[in-house]
């Protein structure tokens, strides 16, 4: 079931259209979460160019999400990172049959526009990129096109679903090929929701208000994900994920997809380890067919790691919490 549950009862971003005296409604609140559902249990791979999309569609990517330069690339390089180049997203969009996702600056309504009109499947208003500004994020109850944004707790995520994000993903650290920030935003929104479920279900509405003023969302948010016992849209992995084990841990932590950025690019053996990542994804819960995903590759070409306790940028620390 896909909770509908928004703060806006008539988005802008919600267009109503006849095709032959049918009226077809578009940018629904059930539109944009549907299609983040569709992609449940598989991965999305980052990608800059035709080549790398095309290793994704056939390694099996649910989606790819274009940007200009690897997250790893955008933390060596320096500098302000933005939005991909529109001819290259154009060029992935007319060679893969898979759903084209691309990136845009927090903040940045213009950019997140452009992407619109360039027919991307969903835009994701990301901290990899440099946030155009520090104060808000984007009102993406405007859009017509479904936005992801990441979170690295219980609160962030819902204010960013309270803003019309129809998917959000555990920011963890880009770039890095460590998956320990992954796995630990990933247990603090699991901890929360644990949290507010028990006092929803010992009926406790005072303490339930007092929750929602504490993360700083509305009661009838909170009170909708106390009920499901999960954030009301899919949650996908992200952030340092780099070999099969990695993405079949995350799985197993609840979440309901990866993204794969540096991890497989970054990598001496990008197919195999996309194949690879894609598999263990897929039957996380069978430690033989994660161990065999596992053998697909070899350590030695996997991406160098970063230790993020000594990191002199923390992209998750980027944007407005």
């Amino acid at each position: 079931m896909i909770s509908t549950l928004s703060t806006v009862l008539q988005p802008k971003g919600q267009r109503v259209e006849r095709v032959q005296e049918v009226e077809l409604v578009r940018g629904t609140t059930l539109v944009k979460r549907g299609f983040a559902h569709m992609q449940k249990h598989g991965v999305i791979m980052d990608v800059t160019s035709v080549e790398q999309a095309q290793i994704a569609e056939e390694a099996g990517a649910v989606a790819v999400m274009v940007l200009d330069k690897l997250p790893y690339d955008v933390r060596k390089e320096g500098g302000v990172a933005r939005t991909a180049g529109l001819k290259t997203i154009e060029e992935i969009l007319e060679h893969v049959t898979i759903p084209v996702m691309a990136k845009c600056r927090i903040g940045h309504t213009y950019e997140a526009k452009v992407l619109e009109a360039a027919g991307v499947d969903m835009i994701d208003e990301s901290e990899v990129l440099t946030p155009a500004d520090e104060e808000r994020h984007i009102w993406k109850w405007d859009f017509t096109t479904p936005f992801v944004c990441g979170a690295r707790n219980l609160g962030e995520a819902l204010r960013r679903i309270e803003e019309g994000a129809a998917m959000i993903r555990t920011k963890g650290e880009p770039g890095t090929g460590n998956v320990a920030e992954a796995v630990k935003h990933m247990r603090i929104v699991n901890e929360e929701i644990r949290r507010v479920k028990a006092i929803y279900e010992a009926r406790d509405e005072q303490e339930l208000i007092k929750a929602a003023r504490e993360l700083r969302v509305s009661y009838e948010m909170l009170t909708e994900v106390a009920r499901l016992g999960r954030l009301p849209v899919v949650n996908f992995a992200a952030g340092g994920i780099s070999t099969p084990a990695d993405a079949a841990l995350m799985m197993s932590l609840g979440c309901d997809g990866v993204f794969v950025g540096s991890g497989i690019f970054k990598s001496s053996d990008p197919m195999q380890r996309a194949q690879s990542i894609v598999l263990a994804t897929t039957f996380y819960d069978d430690p033989s067919v994660v161990a065999e995903a596992q053998r697909m590759v070899d350590e030695k070409k996997s991406m160098a790691g970063m230790d993020v306790k000594i990191l002199e940028l923390k992209m998750q620390e980027r944007g407005v919490d």
